[in-house]
């Protein structure tokens, strides 16, 4: 079907809130989060997808506030980290709602969350089956099916996900162990532009449950994955579209299966600002560059894997072609080459990152001595 777009907009994180914020001066990069935005978000995608429970995928912004906010909206969880499951259970998550979507986890991990209760371990090879059923037999288990990224912003499919001569392999080891094989996922791909991408991985996880009935396994559960993309710079399928695109699949799945997702940027991003300061400006062949006091390494680490941002500031100048690097001293530090700003842009001006929820705080680090963005949920 390929990509399919509407006029439906998202809601937003409030500018005025925004601004507000800085009355009281700046001091760092801080990201704004509207929980406003982060509320209507979760209830969007249930009224979008009623059968479908989210289940937050916490390393896209692991903010207790935010993750506060999910949780009372109803929003269930998926964790990859001892880290994420001791959040969990510090907010009162019970492990058995829990899922773990690591697909290679460490002995120690996996104990832990045997001891804390949980009950659902993701796996993709025969390796993984052995190991975690040995500490954990009467745990359940959902197969990460290989699946088609195609029109997704950021691929996933090199690193996880069984081809169907492993799922073979797998069912079988299954009903040798006596393990309880019981659902599959898939991953549609990052910032996911092609909704058919759920098409071919719902497909899939039946084929896979056809495999496992037929082997005398029980399947209870489906796993979309996440995927489900924001607007940054480009138009993208709503969550509305991408639930008429996927509805006839989702008919297909017998009522007795469970089925979720593991929405992480849908839910969180577009209720943050990523608030910055030029630090820098300067003219290299030819070329504009501005210097923020965020970049790659503490902030903005996604403007290098093919999220586009859009930039924002108070300026009115003109529109012209900048270089937008980070403040460390790593060449790496550039976030983008071709980014639209005012040409009076000068040192000193706040710079607005739009649509920064997800992936901002959650993948920044401290290298070269410059801070972490301070999060500010209003």
């Amino acid at each position: 079907m390929g990509r399919v777009f509407d006029p439906t907009k998202e809601v937003q994180a409030d500018f005025a809130l925004v601004k507000d914020a800085l009355r009281n001066g700046y001091q760092n990069p801080f990201l704004f989060i509207d929980s406003s935005v982060l509320r209507e978000k979760v209830r969007r995608f249930k009224d979008a997808l009623p059968r479908v429970r989210p289940h937050f995928a916490i390393k896209s912004n692991p903010h207790p506030e935010v993750l506060t906010i999910l949780r009372d909206e109803g929003a269930g969880f998926e964790f990859a980290s001892p880290a994420e499951l001791r959040q969990m259970l510090d907010l009162g998550v019970p492990a058995r709602e829990l899922f773990y979507s690591n697909p290679v986890k460490a002995q120690e991990a996996i104990q832990a969350a045997v001891a804390a209760g949980v009950q659902w371990y993701v796996i993709d090879s025969v390796e993984e089956l052995r190991k975690i059923h040995q500490l954990a037999p009467n745990a359940s288990y959902y197969l990460r099916l290989h699946t088609s990224n195609e029109g997704s912003t950021v691929k996933l499919s090199g690193k996880f996900g069984a081809f169907p001569e492993d799922v073979t392999r797998i069912i079988t080891e299954a009903v040798k162990l006596g393990a309880d094989l019981a659902g599959a996922t898939f991953h549609a791909g990052s910032q996911c532009l092609n909704p058919d991408n759920w098409n071919i991985g719902i497909n899939a996880a039946l084929e896979t449950f056809a495999q496992m009935r037929a082997a005398g396994l029980t399947p209870r559960l489906l796993n979309l994955g996440g995927g489900f993309p924001v607007e940054h710079t480009e138009a993208i399928p709503s969550i509305w579209a991408i639930a008429k695109e996927i509805e006839s699949s989702l008919a297909q799945v017998p009522a007795d299966i469970q089925i979720i997702a593991e929405p992480g940027r849908f839910l969180v991003s577009d209720a943050g600002y990523l608030v910055c300061k030029v630090i820098g400006i300067t003219s290299r062949q030819g070329s504009r560059w501005a210097y923020l006091d965020c970049g790659v390494f503490n902030g903005l680490l996604e403007s290098i894997t093919g999220i586009e941002y859009d930039f924002r500031t108070d300026k009115t100048g003109a529109m012209t072609e900048w270089t937008v690097a980070g403040p460390t001293c790593d060449s790496m530090d550039i976030c983008t080459r071709s980014q639209q700003l005012p040409e009076d842009l000068v040192e000193g001006d706040m710079v607005y990152v739009r649509n920064a929820g997800a992936y901002s705080n959650a993948c920044a680090g401290t290298f070269n001595g410059f801070p972490l963005p301070d999060v500010l949920v209003v």
